[in-house]
């Protein structure tokens, strides 16, 4: 793989995607199944469900394999054409459980990052395969199930000898070549991780080998996350097409702290302060005494919400500053960036406090051991009354 990308995140953020879809899908049904058709339009991206139809393809032709046995011929034709009937009509009758199902689109997620981040580690896998002895029409059956950057794959096959005997060692030794002379055809990772954070919270920084800068350790990175629209259901009305990646939007800057109340009166650099009577800088160095109305009405009128935590805002991951985000990430939830994007996402999508509370209280406090985290929770429950202000 690319020495910036690390697959082994590719492959943890599948598991992750793979886990929230099902709970959409399956949630409320969760003895349904699957078949072909509804596989295809699982998800909006079209690389994720052709990936997992391909593994399914991997599973039949396994399948057919199996049933060969050294006491029948089953090279005569009408026991070849009898088992072609079979396997075809195995093949219309797909039906998956979430079990089945799961792993095979924690898979395609994986393999759907590679293409962009490992373009010859994709091609091994996706179209040379675990076949000894590749052949063109072997490479071109395999590109019906690539979605992403299919032009720039379609022209290396398209690049070939017309020969059925070609080495393994042979295409990857030209694939590299022509990688090389190629690479600036290929889809932006950006632009594919916009697409997929649609889905589950990532950015490009969370599947770097070095991992998102820690707080505690260097200053943020300037890249952040995508904008994530609120979740919505798996739309299985209409084949899914290929999705434009929402714009990117720059986290809100830090607003700027204005002079409190408590902080002394600076004099000018230009004022000879030998000058200045002593009655004077005292009174410079101390706070004004507030009028007595001004202290009654203060003890006498019930404070608001808003004003005990602060002035209202209107979501979460606005509200909270790029400090605070990794403060949250590194103290509330043991450096995983996602798992972070994936709660104030809910958090910003429930109705009302007392939701919002109980879910930071009971599900992420038993979840994440917050026993001895009450000074960052605290801070995070106050984020949520000033949102519900």
């Amino acid at each position: 793989m690319n020495d910036k990308y690390s697959f082994a995140k590719c492959a943890q953020y599948g598991r992750r995607l793979a886990a929230r879809l099902c709970d959409q899908h399956f949630g409320a049904q969760p003895n349904v199944t699957l078949d072909g058709a509804a596989v295809l339009k699982f998800t909006p991206i079209r690389q994720l469900n052709l990936l997992v139809i391909r593994q399914l393809l991997g599973q039949w032709q396994a399948e057919t394999a199996r049933l060969r046995s050294v006491y029948f011929d089953f090279e005569a034709a009408p026991v070849q054409a009898a088992l072609a009937q079979f396997m075809n009509v195995l093949s219309r009758h797909i039906s998956l459980n979430r079990a089945a199902f799961e792993p095979l689109l924690a898979q395609a997620a994986a393999d759907t990052l590679g293409l962009v981040a490992d373009p010859a580690g994709s091609f091994q896998r996706l179209l040379l395969g675990t076949t000894e002895t590749p052949t063109l029409t072997g490479l071109r059956d395999n590109l019906r199930y690539i979605d992403i950057d299919k032009a720039f794959y379609q022209g290396f096959v398209d690049s070939l000898p017309v020969s059925d005997d070609l080495g393994r060692d042979f295409l990857t030794h030209r694939f590299e070549l022509y990688h090389a002379a190629n690479y600036k055809a290929h889809q932006p990772m950006q632009r594919l991780v916009a697409e997929l954070s649609a889905l589950l919270p990532l950015t490009t920084a969370d599947l770097l080998e070095d991992g998102p800068v820690s707080a505690a350790t260097a200053s943020p990175r300037v890249e952040e996350p995508v904008a994530i629209p609120a979740p919505t259901p798996i739309p299985v009305v209409a084949p899914p097409t290929f999705v434009a990646p929402p714009r990117e939007e720059l986290p809100p800057a830090a607003p700027k702290l204005a002079p409190t109340a408590e902080a002394p009166a600076r004099l000018s650099p230009d004022t000879d302060s030998a000058n200045i009577p002593l009655h004077e800088k005292l009174k410079a160095g101390q706070q004004a005494a507030p009028a007595l109305a001004e202290t009654l009405r203060a003890t006498a009128a019930p404070t608001s919400l808003a004003e005990r935590s602060g002035p209202k805002v209107d979501t979460l991951r606005e509200a909270i500053s790029i400090n605070q985000r990794f403060s949250f990430i590194n103290e509330l939830f043991n450096g995983e960036n996602m798992d972070y994007h994936a709660a104030i996402q809910h958090l910003d999508s429930l109705p009302t406090i007392d939701q919002a509370r109980a879910y930071v209280t009971t599900d992420l406090s038993q979840r994440y051991d917050w026993s001895r985290k009450e000074e960052h929770v605290n801070k995070l429950l106050k984020l949520i009354e000033r949102k519900f202000a």
